[in-house]
Protein backbone atom coordinates (compact mmCIF):
# COMPACT_ATOMS: atom_id res chain seq x y z
CA UNK A 1 0.00 0.00 0.00
CA UNK A 2 1.39 3.44 -1.26
CA UNK A 3 2.13 5.89 1.79
CA UNK A 4 2.92 8.83 -0.89
CA UNK A 5 1.09 12.14 -0.08
CA UNK A 6 -2.32 12.27 -1.54
CA UNK A 7 -4.34 15.19 -3.13
CA UNK A 8 -7.04 16.45 -1.53
CA UNK A 9 -10.21 16.89 -3.61
CA UNK A 10 -11.07 19.83 -2.12
CA UNK A 11 -8.67 21.84 -2.13
CA UNK A 12 -6.41 19.90 -4.87
CA UNK A 13 -3.54 20.63 -2.63
CA UNK A 14 -1.28 17.62 -1.74
CA UNK A 15 -1.28 16.95 1.93
CA UNK A 16 -0.01 14.13 3.92
CA UNK A 17 -2.68 12.35 6.09
CA UNK A 18 -2.16 12.89 9.51
CA UNK A 19 -4.88 10.25 10.73
CA UNK A 20 -7.66 8.05 9.06
CA UNK A 21 -10.78 9.58 9.00
CA UNK A 22 -13.17 7.32 7.81
CA UNK A 23 -13.65 5.65 11.28
CA UNK A 24 -16.03 8.69 12.38
CA UNK A 25 -19.05 6.87 13.45
CA UNK A 26 -18.05 3.94 11.62
CA UNK A 27 -17.39 1.41 14.67
CA UNK A 28 -20.96 1.43 15.93
CA UNK A 29 -22.34 -1.63 14.40
CA UNK A 30 -25.54 -0.54 13.47
CA UNK A 31 -24.98 3.23 13.16
CA UNK A 32 -24.19 3.53 9.26
CA UNK A 33 -27.65 2.47 8.44
CA UNK A 34 -28.99 5.96 9.13
CA UNK A 35 -26.40 7.75 6.36
CA UNK A 36 -29.12 8.30 3.64
CA UNK A 37 -28.54 10.25 0.30
CA UNK A 38 -31.92 9.97 -1.21
CA UNK A 39 -33.36 13.12 0.60
CA UNK A 40 -29.62 14.82 0.92
CA UNK A 41 -28.44 17.83 -0.88
CA UNK A 42 -26.08 16.08 -2.43
CA UNK A 43 -23.11 18.80 -1.34
CA UNK A 44 -21.42 15.66 -0.23
CA UNK A 45 -22.41 12.70 -2.04
CA UNK A 46 -21.21 9.37 -1.17
CA UNK A 47 -20.16 9.30 -4.42
CA UNK A 48 -18.40 12.10 -5.02
CA UNK A 49 -16.35 12.53 -7.70
CA UNK A 50 -14.29 15.03 -6.09
CA UNK A 51 -13.27 12.05 -3.67
CA UNK A 52 -13.35 9.56 -6.46
CA UNK A 53 -10.34 10.25 -7.91
CA UNK A 54 -7.35 10.48 -5.73
CA UNK A 55 -8.10 6.86 -4.31
CA UNK A 56 -7.16 5.05 -6.96
CA UNK A 57 -5.19 1.90 -5.37
CA UNK A 58 -2.31 -0.66 -6.86
CA UNK A 59 -3.36 -3.76 -7.22
CA UNK A 60 -0.48 -4.96 -8.02
CA UNK A 61 0.43 -6.14 -5.09
CA UNK A 62 -2.81 -7.90 -3.98
CA UNK A 63 -2.42 -11.54 -4.49
CA UNK A 64 -5.80 -11.48 -6.67
CA UNK A 65 -7.24 -14.36 -3.56
CA UNK A 66 -11.01 -13.50 -4.12
CA UNK A 67 -11.37 -12.45 -7.57
CA UNK A 68 -14.82 -12.77 -9.15
CA UNK A 69 -14.84 -15.66 -11.10
CA UNK A 70 -12.24 -17.86 -9.26
CA UNK A 71 -13.48 -20.80 -7.55
CA UNK A 72 -11.43 -21.63 -4.21
CA UNK A 73 -10.31 -25.16 -3.43
CA UNK A 74 -12.07 -27.39 -1.01
CA UNK A 75 -10.87 -29.66 1.25
CA UNK A 76 -12.80 -33.04 2.80
CA UNK A 77 -15.70 -31.37 0.43
CA UNK A 78 -15.75 -28.32 2.80
CA UNK A 79 -15.66 -24.78 0.61
CA UNK A 80 -12.45 -23.06 1.29
CA UNK A 81 -12.61 -18.90 1.46
CA UNK A 82 -10.71 -16.72 0.86
CA UNK A 83 -7.97 -15.34 3.14
CA UNK A 84 -7.82 -11.67 1.31
CA UNK A 85 -9.36 -8.84 -0.86
CA UNK A 86 -8.52 -8.29 -4.17
CA UNK A 87 -6.99 -5.33 -3.30
CA UNK A 88 -5.27 -3.38 -0.71
CA UNK A 89 -7.13 -1.00 1.33
CA UNK A 90 -6.23 2.64 -0.05
CA UNK A 91 -4.29 5.73 1.77
CA UNK A 92 -6.99 8.10 2.88
CA UNK A 93 -6.86 11.82 2.51
CA UNK A 94 -7.78 14.15 5.20
CA UNK A 95 -11.41 15.33 4.94
CA UNK A 96 -12.85 18.82 6.83
CA UNK A 97 -15.45 16.67 8.67
CA UNK A 98 -16.22 19.46 10.30
CA UNK A 99 -18.13 21.19 7.41
CA UNK A 100 -19.84 18.14 7.26
CA UNK A 101 -20.86 17.43 10.49
CA UNK A 102 -21.22 21.21 12.61
CA UNK A 103 -24.65 21.78 11.24
CA UNK A 104 -25.54 17.86 12.87
CA UNK A 105 -25.15 18.60 16.38
CA UNK A 106 -27.74 17.19 18.44
CA UNK A 107 -29.55 15.86 15.75
CA UNK A 108 -30.21 12.70 14.47
CA UNK A 109 -27.74 11.43 11.63
CA UNK A 110 -30.39 9.71 9.56
CA UNK A 111 -30.34 11.85 6.62
CA UNK A 112 -26.33 12.70 6.87
CA UNK A 113 -24.56 11.57 3.78
CA UNK A 114 -20.81 11.31 3.68
CA UNK A 115 -18.41 10.98 0.80
CA UNK A 116 -16.84 7.32 0.11
CA UNK A 117 -13.93 8.40 1.49
CA UNK A 118 -15.70 7.09 4.75
CA UNK A 119 -16.66 3.71 3.13
CA UNK A 120 -15.39 -0.15 3.56
CA UNK A 121 -16.57 -2.37 0.97
CA UNK A 122 -19.11 -3.70 2.20
CA UNK A 123 -23.26 -3.34 2.66
CA UNK A 124 -24.43 -2.81 6.29
CA UNK A 125 -26.41 -6.06 5.88
CA UNK A 126 -22.91 -8.20 5.70
CA UNK A 127 -21.80 -6.04 8.65
CA UNK A 128 -24.93 -7.39 10.36
CA UNK A 129 -23.78 -11.32 9.39
CA UNK A 130 -20.70 -10.89 11.02
CA UNK A 131 -22.62 -11.48 14.53
CA UNK A 132 -22.50 -15.21 13.27
CA UNK A 133 -18.40 -15.33 13.52
CA UNK A 134 -17.94 -16.95 16.90
CA UNK A 135 -21.59 -19.34 15.65
CA UNK A 136 -20.04 -21.91 17.74
CA UNK A 137 -20.95 -20.54 20.82
CA UNK A 138 -24.52 -20.96 19.90
CA UNK A 139 -23.55 -24.71 19.11
CA UNK A 140 -22.05 -24.81 22.04
CA UNK A 141 -25.12 -23.92 24.26
CA UNK A 142 -27.57 -26.10 22.48
CA UNK A 143 -25.42 -29.27 23.61
CA UNK A 144 -25.59 -28.12 27.00
CA UNK A 145 -27.93 -30.21 29.17
CA UNK A 146 -28.09 -27.59 32.27
CA UNK A 147 -30.11 -24.06 31.75
CA UNK A 148 -27.12 -22.12 33.49
CA UNK A 149 -24.19 -23.96 31.13
CA UNK A 150 -26.81 -22.40 28.25
CA UNK A 151 -27.05 -18.74 29.35
CA UNK A 152 -23.51 -18.41 29.88
CA UNK A 153 -22.49 -19.45 25.93
CA UNK A 154 -25.25 -17.28 25.09
CA UNK A 155 -23.74 -14.20 27.08
CA UNK A 156 -20.56 -14.95 25.39
CA UNK A 157 -21.87 -15.05 21.84
CA UNK A 158 -24.20 -11.65 22.80
CA UNK A 159 -20.78 -10.17 23.59
CA UNK A 160 -18.80 -11.89 20.70
CA UNK A 161 -21.13 -9.95 18.32
CA UNK A 162 -19.82 -6.79 18.87
CA UNK A 163 -16.01 -7.52 18.99
CA UNK A 164 -15.55 -7.02 15.26
CA UNK A 165 -16.21 -3.52 15.64
CA UNK A 166 -13.32 -3.21 17.10
CA UNK A 167 -10.51 -0.45 14.78
CA UNK A 168 -12.58 -0.42 12.28
CA UNK A 169 -12.13 1.72 10.05
CA UNK A 170 -14.70 2.19 7.22
CA UNK A 171 -18.32 2.69 7.08
CA UNK A 172 -20.37 -0.19 5.58
CA UNK A 173 -22.45 0.99 2.54
CA UNK A 174 -26.24 1.85 2.87
CA UNK A 175 -28.54 -1.08 1.79
CA UNK A 176 -30.70 -0.15 -1.16
CA UNK A 177 -34.64 -0.46 -0.17
CA UNK A 178 -35.19 -4.48 -1.14
CA UNK A 179 -31.22 -5.20 -0.88
CA UNK A 180 -30.56 -9.05 0.50
CA UNK A 181 -27.53 -10.83 1.53
CA UNK A 182 -27.30 -14.62 2.00
CA UNK A 183 -24.73 -16.75 3.61
CA UNK A 184 -24.52 -20.63 3.73
CA UNK A 185 -21.57 -21.67 6.13
CA UNK A 186 -21.42 -25.57 5.76
CA UNK A 187 -18.50 -25.24 8.16
CA UNK A 188 -20.01 -23.55 10.78
CA UNK A 189 -23.18 -25.16 10.08
CA UNK A 190 -25.73 -21.93 9.52
CA UNK A 191 -27.62 -20.22 7.02
CA UNK A 192 -28.33 -16.50 7.14
CA UNK A 193 -30.94 -14.30 5.21
CA UNK A 194 -30.91 -10.59 5.67
CA UNK A 195 -33.23 -7.46 3.69
CA UNK A 196 -33.69 -4.08 4.09
CA UNK A 197 -36.82 -3.49 4.57
CA UNK A 198 -37.54 0.11 5.35
CA UNK A 199 -35.93 3.06 3.99
CA UNK A 200 -37.50 5.67 6.10
CA UNK A 201 -36.81 4.68 9.04
CA UNK A 202 -33.58 2.36 7.83
CA UNK A 203 -34.32 -1.10 8.95
CA UNK A 204 -32.61 -4.41 7.86
CA UNK A 205 -34.18 -7.65 9.29
CA UNK A 206 -31.93 -10.86 9.46
CA UNK A 207 -32.75 -14.84 9.97
CA UNK A 208 -30.74 -17.52 10.19
CA UNK A 209 -30.86 -21.02 11.62
CA UNK A 210 -28.55 -24.15 12.09
CA UNK A 211 -27.94 -26.37 9.31
CA UNK A 212 -28.52 -29.49 12.02
CA UNK A 213 -32.55 -27.39 13.03
CA UNK A 214 -30.86 -26.44 16.63
CA UNK A 215 -31.38 -22.82 16.81
CA UNK A 216 -33.08 -19.62 15.05
CA UNK A 217 -31.47 -17.00 14.86
CA UNK A 218 -33.58 -13.50 13.93
CA UNK A 219 -34.13 -9.98 14.89
CA UNK A 220 -34.28 -6.31 13.06
CA UNK A 221 -31.80 -3.04 13.37
CA UNK A 222 -32.76 0.46 13.58
CA UNK A 223 -30.71 2.50 15.35
CA UNK A 224 -30.64 5.97 16.28
CA UNK A 225 -27.54 8.14 16.25
CA UNK A 226 -26.69 11.48 17.74
CA UNK A 227 -23.81 13.60 16.99
CA UNK A 228 -22.72 15.62 20.44
CA UNK A 229 -19.87 18.14 19.33
CA UNK A 230 -16.79 15.71 19.88
CA UNK A 231 -18.47 12.60 19.45
CA UNK A 232 -20.60 10.39 17.98
CA UNK A 233 -23.91 8.04 19.47
CA UNK A 234 -25.71 5.00 18.16
CA UNK A 235 -28.21 4.28 20.65
CA UNK A 236 -29.58 0.85 20.05
CA UNK A 237 -33.08 -0.34 18.62
CA UNK A 238 -34.22 -3.79 17.91
CA UNK A 239 -34.34 -7.22 19.42
CA UNK A 240 -32.22 -9.93 18.96
CA UNK A 241 -33.70 -13.37 19.49
CA UNK A 242 -32.11 -16.68 19.79
CA UNK A 243 -33.96 -20.14 19.85
CA UNK A 244 -32.41 -23.25 21.12
CA UNK A 245 -34.82 -25.49 19.48
CA UNK A 246 -33.91 -28.82 21.76
CA UNK A 247 -34.69 -26.81 24.47
CA UNK A 248 -37.61 -25.03 23.43
CA UNK A 249 -36.13 -21.52 24.77
CA UNK A 250 -36.11 -18.44 23.40
CA UNK A 251 -33.46 -15.51 24.59
CA UNK A 252 -34.04 -12.04 23.70
CA UNK A 253 -31.70 -9.01 24.40
CA UNK A 254 -30.66 -5.73 23.14
CA UNK A 255 -27.02 -4.29 22.22
CA UNK A 256 -25.30 -2.10 24.24
CA UNK A 257 -24.90 1.78 23.25
CA UNK A 258 -21.92 2.63 21.18
CA UNK A 259 -19.91 5.81 21.17
CA UNK A 260 -17.31 7.08 18.90
CA UNK A 261 -14.91 9.94 20.07
CA UNK A 262 -12.94 12.50 18.97
CA UNK A 263 -14.86 12.96 15.55
CA UNK A 264 -13.72 16.48 14.93
CA UNK A 265 -9.61 16.53 16.18
CA UNK A 266 -7.69 13.75 17.85
CA UNK A 267 -7.18 10.32 17.74
CA UNK A 268 -10.93 8.34 16.75
CA UNK A 269 -11.28 5.94 19.59
CA UNK A 270 -14.72 3.94 20.28
CA UNK A 271 -16.74 2.72 23.71
CA UNK A 272 -19.77 1.05 24.18
CA UNK A 273 -21.40 1.26 27.56
CA UNK A 274 -24.87 0.29 29.24
CA UNK A 275 -26.42 -3.29 30.21
CA UNK A 276 -27.37 -5.41 28.45
CA UNK A 277 -30.11 -8.01 29.56
CA UNK A 278 -30.66 -11.17 28.00
CA UNK A 279 -33.55 -13.26 29.08
CA UNK A 280 -34.49 -16.74 28.93
CA UNK A 281 -37.91 -16.46 28.68
CA UNK A 282 -38.71 -20.55 29.79
CA UNK A 283 -37.05 -20.75 33.06
CA UNK A 284 -36.93 -16.69 33.96
CA UNK A 285 -33.17 -17.06 34.30
CA UNK A 286 -31.62 -13.45 33.24
CA UNK A 287 -28.06 -12.72 32.67
CA UNK A 288 -27.63 -9.14 33.38
CA UNK A 289 -24.03 -7.31 31.31
CA UNK A 290 -22.77 -4.16 31.90
CA UNK A 291 -21.00 -2.76 29.39
CA UNK A 292 -18.61 0.04 31.33
CA UNK A 293 -18.01 3.38 30.17
CA UNK A 294 -14.18 3.77 30.22
CA UNK A 295 -14.26 6.00 33.10
CA UNK A 296 -11.22 9.20 34.33
CA UNK A 297 -7.63 7.25 33.16
CA UNK A 298 -9.40 4.95 31.26
CA UNK A 299 -9.37 2.18 33.35
CA UNK A 300 -12.52 0.81 32.36
CA UNK A 301 -12.24 0.97 28.98
CA UNK A 302 -13.61 -2.32 27.19
CA UNK A 303 -14.54 -3.96 30.49
CA UNK A 304 -17.56 -5.62 30.70
CA UNK A 305 -19.04 -7.47 33.92
CA UNK A 306 -22.01 -9.58 35.34
CA UNK A 307 -23.79 -12.28 36.55
CA UNK A 308 -26.88 -14.74 35.58
CA UNK A 309 -29.43 -14.97 37.99
CA UNK A 310 -32.48 -17.22 38.33
CA UNK A 311 -36.21 -16.13 37.92
CA UNK A 312 -35.67 -15.43 42.21
CA UNK A 313 -32.78 -13.13 41.37
CA UNK A 314 -30.76 -15.23 42.88
CA UNK A 315 -27.29 -15.03 41.39
CA UNK A 316 -25.81 -17.95 39.97
CA UNK A 317 -22.40 -17.05 38.01
CA UNK A 318 -20.47 -13.75 37.91
CA UNK A 319 -19.08 -12.86 34.18
CA UNK A 320 -16.06 -10.56 33.43
CA UNK A 321 -13.68 -9.67 30.65
CA UNK A 322 -13.44 -7.54 27.75
CA UNK A 323 -15.55 -7.08 24.34
CA UNK A 324 -12.01 -6.58 22.68
CA UNK A 325 -10.31 -9.84 24.02
CA UNK A 326 -12.39 -12.47 26.02
CA UNK A 327 -15.30 -13.47 28.72
CA UNK A 328 -14.42 -15.34 31.77
CA UNK A 329 -16.66 -16.68 34.42
CA UNK A 330 -16.46 -18.27 38.21
CA UNK A 331 -18.85 -18.75 41.11
CA UNK A 332 -20.20 -16.04 43.22
CA UNK A 333 -18.83 -16.91 45.91
CA UNK A 334 -15.08 -17.12 44.42
CA UNK A 335 -15.81 -13.79 43.22
CA UNK A 336 -16.45 -11.87 46.17
CA UNK A 337 -14.08 -13.39 48.17
CA UNK A 338 -11.67 -12.21 45.66
CA UNK A 339 -13.09 -8.29 45.73
CA UNK A 340 -13.09 -8.73 48.83
CA UNK A 341 -9.08 -9.65 49.09
CA UNK A 342 -8.64 -6.77 46.30
CA UNK A 343 -10.08 -4.38 48.77
CA UNK A 344 -8.22 -5.02 51.39
CA UNK A 345 -5.10 -4.45 49.12
CA UNK A 346 -4.30 -7.62 48.90
CA UNK A 347 -1.29 -7.97 46.28
CA UNK A 348 -1.66 -11.21 45.44
CA UNK A 349 -5.19 -10.12 43.96
CA UNK A 350 -3.88 -6.95 42.26
CA UNK A 351 -4.19 -6.86 38.55
CA UNK A 352 -0.96 -5.46 36.78
CA UNK A 353 -0.91 -2.24 37.30
CA UNK A 354 -1.98 0.05 34.64
CA UNK A 355 1.14 2.56 33.79
CA UNK A 356 -0.62 5.19 31.93
CA UNK A 357 -0.01 8.62 32.89
CA UNK A 358 -2.33 10.14 30.20
CA UNK A 359 -4.94 12.37 31.07
CA UNK A 360 -8.24 13.35 30.59
CA UNK A 361 -8.81 16.82 28.67
CA UNK A 362 -12.51 17.78 28.38
CA UNK A 363 -11.45 20.85 27.43
CA UNK A 364 -10.10 19.90 23.82
CA UNK A 365 -10.62 16.59 23.34
CA UNK A 366 -11.82 13.33 24.88
CA UNK A 367 -7.89 12.00 25.11
CA UNK A 368 -7.98 8.35 24.18
CA UNK A 369 -7.89 6.03 27.12
CA UNK A 370 -4.80 3.53 27.18
CA UNK A 371 -6.01 0.02 26.78
CA UNK A 372 -4.70 -3.10 29.02
CA UNK A 373 -4.01 -5.41 26.73
CA UNK A 374 -4.66 -8.23 29.20
CA UNK A 375 -7.61 -9.50 31.14
CA UNK A 376 -6.36 -11.00 34.82
CA UNK A 377 -7.99 -13.78 35.06
CA UNK A 378 -9.15 -14.87 38.84
CA UNK A 379 -8.36 -18.20 39.70
CA UNK A 380 -11.04 -21.01 39.19
CA UNK A 381 -12.39 -19.03 36.43
CA UNK A 382 -14.28 -20.47 33.41
CA UNK A 383 -13.12 -19.34 29.85
CA UNK A 384 -16.38 -18.40 28.05
CA UNK A 385 -14.97 -16.75 25.08
CA UNK A 386 -12.26 -15.28 22.98
CA UNK A 387 -11.63 -13.23 20.14
CA UNK A 388 -10.70 -14.79 17.21
CA UNK A 389 -6.77 -13.62 16.12
CA UNK A 390 -7.12 -11.41 12.74
CA UNK A 391 -5.13 -12.01 9.98
CA UNK A 392 -2.05 -10.42 9.30
CA UNK A 393 -2.78 -8.11 6.53
CA UNK A 394 -5.96 -6.72 8.41
CA UNK A 395 -4.68 -3.71 8.36
CA UNK A 396 -4.45 -3.66 5.08
CA UNK A 397 -8.15 -4.64 4.60
CA UNK A 398 -10.42 -2.52 6.40
CA UNK A 399 -9.28 -3.67 9.80
CA UNK A 400 -11.34 -6.96 8.74
CA UNK A 401 -11.31 -10.54 10.61
CA UNK A 402 -10.54 -13.47 8.45
CA UNK A 403 -14.84 -13.91 8.69
CA UNK A 404 -15.21 -10.27 7.31
CA UNK A 405 -12.79 -11.27 4.41
CA UNK A 406 -14.98 -13.77 3.32
CA UNK A 407 -18.15 -12.00 3.31
CA UNK A 408 -18.27 -10.30 0.12
CA UNK A 409 -16.78 -13.56 -2.35
CA UNK A 410 -18.57 -14.03 -5.27
CA UNK A 411 -17.73 -17.67 -6.28
CA UNK A 412 -18.21 -18.62 -9.64
CA UNK A 413 -21.24 -19.82 -10.75
CA UNK A 414 -22.17 -17.96 -7.26
CA UNK A 415 -24.73 -15.43 -9.89
CA UNK A 416 -27.00 -18.14 -10.72
CA UNK A 417 -28.25 -18.94 -7.36
CA UNK A 418 -28.23 -16.22 -5.45
CA UNK A 419 -30.95 -13.69 -5.64
CA UNK A 420 -30.34 -10.64 -8.17
CA UNK A 421 -30.70 -8.08 -5.03
CA UNK A 422 -27.52 -9.78 -3.31
CA UNK A 423 -25.03 -7.34 -1.92
CA UNK A 424 -22.41 -9.19 -3.88
CA UNK A 425 -23.68 -7.84 -7.07
CA UNK A 426 -23.26 -4.42 -5.87
CA UNK A 427 -21.31 -2.76 -9.04
CA UNK A 428 -20.19 0.01 -6.24
CA UNK A 429 -19.06 -2.21 -3.45
CA UNK A 430 -17.94 -4.39 -5.93
CA UNK A 431 -15.73 -1.46 -7.55
CA UNK A 432 -14.21 -0.64 -4.14
CA UNK A 433 -13.41 -4.35 -3.28
CA UNK A 434 -11.37 -4.40 -6.75
CA UNK A 435 -9.53 -0.75 -5.78
CA UNK A 436 -11.30 0.95 -8.43
CA UNK A 437 -12.43 4.05 -6.53
CA UNK A 438 -13.64 5.83 -9.87
CA UNK A 439 -16.56 2.79 -11.06
CA UNK A 440 -17.56 2.59 -7.41
CA UNK A 441 -18.06 6.16 -7.09
CA UNK A 442 -19.97 6.10 -10.78
CA UNK A 443 -21.94 3.17 -9.74
CA UNK A 444 -22.80 4.44 -5.90
CA UNK A 445 -24.24 7.82 -7.98
CA UNK A 446 -26.25 5.32 -10.14
CA UNK A 447 -27.57 3.12 -8.07
CA UNK A 448 -28.69 6.30 -5.87
CA UNK A 449 -30.35 8.41 -8.72
CA UNK A 450 -32.42 4.83 -9.65
CA UNK A 451 -33.51 4.29 -6.10
CA UNK A 452 -34.91 8.16 -5.89
CA UNK A 453 -36.06 7.62 -9.15
CA UNK A 454 -38.05 4.17 -8.28
CA UNK A 455 -39.21 6.48 -4.93
CA UNK A 456 -40.67 9.05 -7.10
CA UNK A 457 -42.57 6.61 -9.21
CA UNK A 458 -44.00 4.87 -6.30
CA UNK A 459 -45.49 8.04 -4.99
CA UNK A 460 -46.88 8.90 -8.30
CA UNK A 461 -48.80 5.88 -8.48
CA UNK A 462 -49.93 5.52 -4.81
CA UNK A 463 -48.18 2.37 -4.48
CA UNK A 464 -46.55 0.95 -1.03
CA UNK A 465 -43.33 -1.06 -1.09
CA UNK A 466 -43.45 -4.76 -0.73
CA UNK A 467 -41.32 -6.60 1.26
CA UNK A 468 -40.14 -9.65 -0.22
CA UNK A 469 -38.65 -12.30 2.95
CA UNK A 470 -40.00 -10.60 5.95
CA UNK A 471 -43.06 -9.19 7.65
CA UNK A 472 -43.92 -6.84 10.26
CA UNK A 473 -45.61 -8.44 13.30
CA UNK A 474 -44.58 -9.07 17.02
CA UNK A 475 -42.26 -10.55 18.56
CA UNK A 476 -43.11 -13.95 19.56
CA UNK A 477 -41.76 -13.80 23.19
CA UNK A 478 -41.50 -10.56 23.71
CA UNK A 479 -44.53 -9.10 21.93
CA UNK A 480 -42.89 -5.77 20.62
CA UNK A 481 -42.75 -4.53 17.34
CA UNK A 482 -40.81 -6.61 14.79
CA UNK A 483 -39.79 -7.74 11.64
CA UNK A 484 -40.16 -11.95 11.09
CA UNK A 485 -38.86 -14.00 8.33
CA UNK A 486 -41.83 -15.44 6.16
CA UNK A 487 -40.22 -18.42 4.61
CA UNK A 488 -39.37 -19.50 1.39
CA UNK A 489 -35.65 -17.96 0.88
CA UNK A 490 -33.93 -21.04 0.51
CA UNK A 491 -36.73 -22.05 -2.12
CA UNK A 492 -34.99 -19.62 -4.70
CA UNK A 493 -38.27 -18.07 -6.48
CA UNK A 494 -36.79 -15.10 -7.05
CA UNK A 495 -39.05 -13.60 -9.90
CA UNK A 496 -40.65 -11.46 -7.78
CA UNK A 497 -37.13 -9.80 -6.42
CA UNK A 498 -37.25 -5.84 -7.39
CA UNK A 499 -34.71 -4.51 -10.26
CA UNK A 500 -32.43 -2.23 -8.12
CA UNK A 501 -28.84 -2.53 -9.26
Amino acid sequence: MSHMKACNPFTQRCVSPRRDVSMIVSDVLPCFLGFDSENSSGEFSEADPRVAGVMRVDTGRSNGIGKVGERPPRENGIQKHRTSLPAPMFTRSDFSVWSILKKCIGLELSKITMPIAFNEPLSFLQRITEYMEHVYLIHRASCQPQALERMQCVAAFAVSAVASQWERTGKPFNPLLGETYELIREDLGFRFISEQVSHHPPISAFYSEGLNQDFLFHGSIYPKLKFWGKSVEAEPRGTITLELLKHNEAYTWTNPTCCVHNVIIGKLWIEQYGTVEILNHRTGDKCVLHFKPCGLFGKELHKVEGHIQDKNKKKLFMIYGKWTECLWGIDPAAYESYKKRERRGDPLSKAQPDDSSQKADGDVLDAVPEAQETVHVIPGSKLLWRVNTRPPNSAQMYNFTSFTVSLNELQSGMEKTLAPTDCRLRPDIRGMENGDMDLASQEKERLEEKQREARRERATQEAEWQTRWFHQGSNPHTGTPDWLYTGGYFERNFSRCPDIY
